[in-house]
C-alpha cells in the first residue's frame, strides 16, 4: 500500500516505539497527527529529537487518551489509527494498579468508541507478550494462553479484548499488533537494555540488575515498526492479533555479555532485591513465533547484535538524557 496522503493518527507518538513510527509515516509520505501527552512544558517528547525539517511536517495534538471529548477531537478526518498510547512500566503498575485501568483500558475505549463514530478504515490496537505470561509451550504463538501475571499486563490483556469485542460486536476494523521486547534508540531506562547500557555510561562497571535468568525475545525497534505497516496495509486479520517478534531467546545474563563485547566494558553484575519481581509475577520465558506475521511480508531484517551495536551508539551519545544511578521503576 501506498502510504502517501493518508491520514493517520499515532496516539503515544512522544513515546519510544511510537516516535519511530511516526517517523516512518512521514517519510513514506502519510500526513500523521501525532497524539502526545498534554503537560505544562510543553513537551512533546522523544518527537522533541527528531529531525525538524520532519517535525514540521507533524500536526501535533496535545492531550490525554483518558479524555473521551479530546480523543474523538484527534481522530476526526483520519483514515489510519495506531494506537500505542499506554502505560507501560510493570513495577509501577504493582505501586499504581488504578493508573493502568484508566490510561490503558479506558483510554482504550475512548479510542474504540470515537473510531466507530469517525469510520475510520483501520485501528491497530497495540498488545504486549507480557499477556502470555511465562511461556507455557514454546515459541509462543496467537493461540497460546493469556495468562497476566502484573496489573500491566492485565490492564493490557482486558484492552486487547475490548478491541476485539469491538471488532465482534459493532465490526470495527481492527488488528491487534503483538509486540515481543523491543528495543532500540529512546527506550525508557525502566526496560533491561537501556538499564544495561545507560549504568555503563555512568562510570564505575558495577551493573544492578533482576533476575538474570529469564529469557527474552528482543525485537529492534525499526522491525516493530514495520509489523505495524504490514499489518495496518493487509486486507487481511480484522478482529485477529498478530504476534512479532525475533524468534530468538536470550537470557539477561547472556544479554550482559553480548553488551560487553559491544561496549568493550568488563562489566561486574549484582542482583538487587527492589528491581526483583514478586515471584509469582516473574515471567521466567518469553520466545515469539511470529510465522502469522510474515505471510503478510513482515521479515524482521535487524539482528539483535546490529540492533544492540546501534542502541550502544545511540545512548553513548545520548547518555546524559537518562539518570542511571536511580532505579527507574
Amino acid at each position: 500500500m501506498n502510504w502517501r496522503n493518508k491520514k493517520v493518527l499515532v496516539t503515544g507518538a512522544d513515546g519510544f516505539i511510537g516516535s519511530h513510527l511516526v517517523e516512518t509515516l512521514v517519510e513514506k509520505g502519510a500526513h500523521v497527527r501525532a497524539f502526545v501527552f498534554y503537560n505544562s512544558f510543553n513537551s512533546w517528547g522523544w518527537l522533541d529529537t527528531i529531525s525538524p525539517a520532519l517535525l514540521k511536517k507533524v500536526d501535533v495534538f496535545c492531550g490525554d487518551v483518558r479524555d473521551p471529548n479530546g480523543v474523538q477531537e484527534a481522530l476526526k478526518g483520519r483514515d489510519f489509527v495506531f494506537h500505542l498510547a499506554a502505560l507501560i512500566g510493570i513495577p509501577f503498575s504493582y505501586d499504581s494498579p488504578d493508573t493502568y485501568i484508566d490510561t490503558n483500558v479506558k483510554g482504550t475505549l475512548n479510542i474504540l468508541q470515537a473510531a466507530r463514530k469517525t469510520k475510520v478504515q483501520k485501528v491497530i490496537h497495540t498488545s504486549t507478550s507480557e499477556v502470555y505470561g511465562t511461556a507455557q509451550y514454546s515459541p509462543i504463538d496467537e493461540r497460546h494462553p493469556i495468562n497476566p501475571q502484573s496489573p500491566y499486563a492485565a490492564s493490557k490483556s482486558a484492552a486487547d479484548h475490548l478491541a476485539l469485542s469491538f471488532y465482534r460486536s459493532f465490526d470495527l476494523p481492527i488488528s491487534i499488533l503483538r509486540p515481543f521486547n523491543t528495543f532500540g534508540p529512546r527506550q525508557s531506562a525502566r526496560a533491561i537494555i537501556p538499564t544495561i547500557i545507560s549504568q555503563i555510561h555512568c562510570g564505575p562497571k558495577v551493573i544492578k540488575l533482576g533476575n538474570l535468568k529469564a529469557t527474552r525475545d528482543f525485537n529492534f525497534v525499526l522491525n516493530t515498526v514495520e509489523g505495524f505497516l504490514r499489518l495496518a496495509e493487509s486486507s487481511q486479520g480484522l478482529g485477529e492479533v498478530f504476534n512479532v517478534g525475533s524468534g530468538n531467546e536470550i537470557s539477561i545474563e547472556d544479554l550482559v555479555r553480548l553488551i560487553s563485547e559491544i561496549t568493550k566494558q568488563k562489566i561486574k553484575v549484582v542482583v538487587e532485591q527492589k528491581r526483583l519481581r514478586p515471584e509469582k509475577s516473574e515471567v521466567e520465558r518469553l520466545i515469539c513465533e511470529a510465522q502469522k506475521i510474515k505471510t503478510l511480508g513482515w521479515e524482521g531484517k535487524i539482528s539483535l547484535k546490529e540492533g544492540l551495536q546501534l542502541t550502544c551508539q545511540w545512548m553513548k551519545d545520548n547518555h546524559k538524557s537518562y539518570k542511571a544511578g536511580i532505579y527507574n521503576v
